[in-house]
């Protein structure tokens, strides 16, 4: 067995599914509760990024394929704009989960440009619950030795880090931007 493996007492695969599982379950899926459209989209500051109908990005044309279009520039402008709970879960959504689960364990094909981004809250909610549930069945699936395997060129520069430095940086990735949303929903409470 390898160092990740049962050889050290530690299940390493269990630990890092259950650090993103405790997160989900006890912190931000509750927090996302009740969470509706306007609230969705609520713009905090002017200039916010945001997901908008189509013709109405503040970066046209945005990115996207359907009705709804994520605001997207690359390089990211500096200061970089405060964005809406609706542009945070697209990064979730895109960035985050669906590439990833795309390179890594046989999910669809998508980039910021491919994807259908949702309009609505319940729509989002729907595709993260989907996202969140294909990415932690894929890291069960890894096992101590899929954990040590190199990501693989789908992760440019760390093309040669283990699958376990990934699952650890997207398992951040979702408690910080999870923890922005809490946030705004905060300040949107607040009011």
């Amino acid at each position: 067995m390898t160092e990740m493996g049962t050889r050290t007492g530690v299940d390493w695969n269990g630990e890092l599914l259950a650090q993103l599982t405790f997160h989900w379950e006890t912190a931000l899926r509750p927090r996302l509760a009740g969470l509706g459209d306007e609230e969705y989209h609520w713009e905090p500051v002017p200039g916010c990024w945001g997901v908008r109908r189509r013709g109405e990005s503040v970066t046209p044309p945005g990115a996207g394929s359907g009705d709804w279009v994520i605001d997207f520039a690359f390089p990211t402008p500096e200061p970089p704009p405060v964005t809406t709970i609706a542009w945070r879960f697209g990064h979730l959504l895109v960035g985050v989960f669906a590439m990833r689960s795309h390179s890594h364990f046989g999910g669809p094909a998508v980039d910021y440009d491919s994807y259908a981004y949702p309009g609505t809250a319940a729509e989002a909610l729907d595709a993260l619950d989907a996202e969140y549930a294909r990415w932690t069945a894929g890291v069960a699936a890894l096992g101590a030795e899929g954990l040590a395997r190199p990501c693989g060129p789908a992760e440019g520069p760390y093309a040669d880090a283990p699958m376990a430095t990934l699952v650890l940086h997207i398992h951040r990735e979702v408690i910080h931007h999870g923890a922005e949303i809490a946030l705004l929903r905060d300040l949107y409470r607040a009011g």
